[in-house]
């Protein structure tokens, strides 16, 4: 099948090498909401061929061996690829896992879930674009992109759902004992976004109602933070903010649709 074509040696990959700092279990957060979200895990179960590509996975693979682990909960037979642009960086396969050296293009695979997570935060505004389209093109029919951004630790993330159409959602996630209050997320926003939160754009308006919220719910503050917040995101609906909703979860989660927060035109 050429969806199980193996990854290509390309001399070029598409895209700079970038810091490649990593860490154990530094995108849990991501990788829980990327099994339990209905649309992700819907489109791995039906894919013919169950490839992902975890992007840019730094230094050492540790999240990559993770991502793997955790998403044969949704299908036992996914094949999970680990692109590096910085050669020195492909290390052996192993656990099913396979690394290879490439960049936005993908090293010419057609991956139903692609993951890139502190890659474009790396890469000037103006170049996300480009970087989306090229991943997008790649993608199988129905596959989707993943770019997201978080801190060192994994406490705060934020990343953007993307398909071949175009973004389709914001996700924002924390650890609900050590993020004080939802608009702390706003240092990890993905880099479309980080430069918006700014008065007169969406992002800043849903980070402040989310604050607000937040701050309404505080009565339920002895119930611990996990309880506040979900009081605070109904406060949020009901309001008007279209955020989604998921069962309980050990983070605190906030999911609209990109329409709610897309920059606007300059």
């Amino acid at each position: 099948m050429a969806g199980r074509t193996p990854p290509r040696a390309l001399t070029t990959p598409v895209g700079t090498i970038t810091r490649g700092t990593t860490g154990v279990n530094r995108l849990r957060r991501s990788d829980r909401w990327l099994i339990h979200d209905e649309l992700v895990a819907t489109r791995l179960q039906d894919a013919t061929d169950p490839l992902v590509v975890d992007l840019g996975y730094g230094a050492s693979p540790w999240t990559t061996f993770e991502l793997a682990a955790r998403l044969r909960r949704v299908r036992a037979d996914v094949r999970v690829v680990g692109l590096e642009i910085d050669p020195q960086r492909v290390v052996p396969g192993r656990d099913g896992v396979v690394f290879a050296r490439g960049g936005f293009e993908l090293a010419g695979l057609r991956p139903v879930v692609v993951r890139a997570f502190n890659v474009l935060r790396q890469y000037p505004e103006s170049a996300v674009p480009e970087a989306w389209s090229t991943i997008r093109s790649a993608l199988a029919p129905e596959g989707v992109l993943v770019d997201g951004t978080c801190d060192e630790l994994g406490r705060r993330c934020a990343w953007v759902l993307l398909d071949r159409t175009g973004p389709r959602s914001l996700t924002l996630a924390w650890d609900p004992f050590t993020v004080e209050r939802p608009s702390e997320i706003a240092e990890r926003l993905p880099k479309v976004l980080i430069h918006r939160n700014i008065p007169g754009e969406p992002i800043h308006a849903l980070l402040s109602a989310a604050d607000r919220a937040w701050a309404r719910a505080a009565p339920l503050a002895p119930y611990g933070p996990r309880v506040r917040w979900r009081a605070a995101a109904e406060i949020l609906r009901e309001d008007g903010v279209p955020i989604r909703r998921y069962r309980r979860l050990r983070d605190n989660v906030l999911t609209v649709p990109w329409s709610a927060v897309a920059p606007c035109l300059r």
